[in-house]
């Protein structure tokens, strides 16, 4: 398969295999991955069952994606809940790790540095572990000591930072003092993107296509794979059909709100939710653009809500930390407004991480 960067905004292009940029090297952009995908389902299991859609496939299967699909009837709303945490790490963000650490021991690469609030962390330094890399990471001191005693425990060399901001300015700095690291970059990677459409892959496969996706916005890899999945299936003449794509932020932190809707509303700290506590994603225009071209939205939810849904999914027996549990809040919010509708949830992260 051929395939190569390219920037959609100043137009630098270069073959995917020759170097490894983590923002266009000409304007600083995000970049993309080109090539030419057909949706040719396989028998392999996870994210190989759609190689034909992916640039590279992951160099070791450890169990990431074919994650469960479990339905429930809710007040005249039929829920699809996708178990992501069900992952090897305990979070979606095995897909794209998997194959940005892939793309990284093919480029002969041995360390890989990135910021995270904790979930894409503990999935580098488990596939690192796995193929082969020194996983250093950048994370915010805020950071659940649960999850830090994790990245310890899977071999992560840790510095903390004031912030989340903080964390990824320092990593930055990191990286050009240290050139011959693999900078993972995943709030720019579009690893994370093409492994995040492999959920509306599997979503399609087992139910079809929703009415409504509603998802965490944290860097907006998970938001834009699910939209650029299903806008793919839709391109291929598999589907008539594209979901209204529902983002979900925090009070504390709402910037694709602020972009799409001009305003800041005030609300309740939603400082529980730490994997949406992502103040500039860099595919912010991309996110926004996404969720109106589906003619959806984005809702706010505040601490005491995802509090609230965090008890709920574990009374319908789906242990998942607060991130995961937002959008659940948001779906009390739309309950009276899609009746008869169906709802893909992704539940992202796992609520064992959060156990101090």
């Amino acid at each position: 398969m051929v395939a190569y960067w390219y920037c959609p905004r100043c137009g630098f292009r270069e073959d995917f295999d020759k170097a490894y940029y983590w923002k266009c090297p000409r304007c600083g952009s995000p970049l993309k991955i080109v090539f030419e995908g057909r949706y040719e389902v396989s028998k392999e299991k996870g994210l190989a069952r759609y190689k034909t859609l992916l640039p590279l496939t992951p160099l070791k299967y450890i169990g990431e994606g074919s994650t469960p699909l479990v339905k429930s009837v809710e007040n005249g709303v039929e829920v699809w809940f996708k178990l992501e945490y069900l992952n090897p790490s305990g979070s979606f963000k095995d897909r794209g790790t998997s194959l940005a650490l892939t793309y990284a021991r093919k480029m002969g690469f041995k360390t890989v540095v990135d910021d995270s609030s904790g979930n894409t962390a503990i999935s580098i330094s488990l596939y690192s572990h796995i193929y082969g890399l020194k996983p250093i990471m950048f994370i915010p001191r805020t950071a659940p000591e649960g999850k830090k005693r994790m990245l310890r425990f899977l071999g992560a060399e840790l510095y903390e930072s004031v912030d989340r901001g903080a964390a990824s300015r320092d990593v930055v700095d990191f990286v050009e003092k240290n050139p011959g690291v693999f900078y993972v970059a995943h709030t720019w990677s579009y690893f994370y993107i093409l492994g995040a459409a492999t959920i509306a892959y599997e979503v399609f496969e087992e139910a079809g296509v929703p009415d409504y996706v509603i998802a965490p916005i944290g860097s907006g890899g998970l938001i834009l794979g699910l939209a650029q999945g299903f806008k793919t299936l839709l391109e291929q003449a598999l589907t008539t059909k594209m979901p209204k794509i529902i983002g979900v932020q925090g009070y504390s932190v709402q910037p694709v709100s602020i972009a799409l809707k001009g305003i800041e509303t005030p609300g309740e700290a939603s400082d529980l939710a730490d994997g949406i506590m992502v103040p500039n994603p860099p595919r912010l225009t991309e996110i926004v653009d996404a969720i109106r071209e589906s003619q959806g939205d984005v809702y706010l939810v505040g601490n005491s809500e995802i509090r609230s849904a965090c008890n709920k999914l574990v009374e319908e027996g789906f242990l998942v930390e607060p991130t995961s549990a937002a959008p659940y809040a948001v779906l009390e919010k739309l309950k009276q407004k899609i009746q008869g509708k169906t709802v893909l949830i992704p539940l992202t992260g796992s609520g064992l991480k959060i156990i101090h």
